[in-house]
């Protein structure tokens, strides 16, 4: 017993260690086809090049506008991959909206803000492979760290880095 105390500790200091060491996103673009596979932090620091490529998956597609995404919710994302054991893409929805985009989905929809986080590069709508939607919701609201909006019936959770809030 006293041996097995010594080692869960162990075990547990090498995750940390290789979780610091690098943290690593896929993502399917469900409009536009594309795909990334990325190590965007590496050794303590975040890789310009590799932010400036998700930046551009997660653009505005229908104004072809890009914004810096939040890395703060970068790794809020890596931690739910992690919460749901996969290494699946996040399909998404929508990253990053102009204010043109933004004012057009409110328009059309009760459920878009008109002050969205997502003018803000701090929120994406997505889903993920083999998960459904209760489990990606669960992960995500497990993280205590913004916002998780449940859309079941569109098909899609929304996670964002503002207050801490579901819906």
């Amino acid at each position: 017993m006293a041996a097995a105390q010594l080692v869960v500790p162990a075990v547990a200091i090498a995750r940390t260690t290789v979780q610091l060491r690098h943290r690593s996103l896929k993502f399917y673009a469900l409009h536009t086809g594309e795909s990334l596979t990325t190590t965007y932090w590496q050794d303590g620091h975040y890789l310009p090049g590799e932010l400036d490529r998700i930046n551009y998956i997660l653009r505005d597609f229908r104004a072809n506008e890009v914004k810096p995404i939040d890395p703060t919710l970068l790794d809020l994302l890596v931690r739910i991959r992690h919460r749901l054991s996969t290494a699946e893409p996040f399909q998404v929805i929508s990253g990053y909206r102009s204010p043109v985009t933004n004012a057009m989905l409110h328009a059309n929809s009760e459920g878009v803000a008109v002050h969205s986080l997502h003018l803000e590069g701090k929120a994406i709508d997505i889903t993920v492979p083999g998960r459904s939607l209760a489990q990606l919701r669960g992960a995500a609201l497990a993280q205590q760290a913004g916002g998780v909006g449940y859309y079941p019936r569109t098909g899609f959770v929304h996670v964002d880095t503002g207050r801490v809030r579901f819906w």
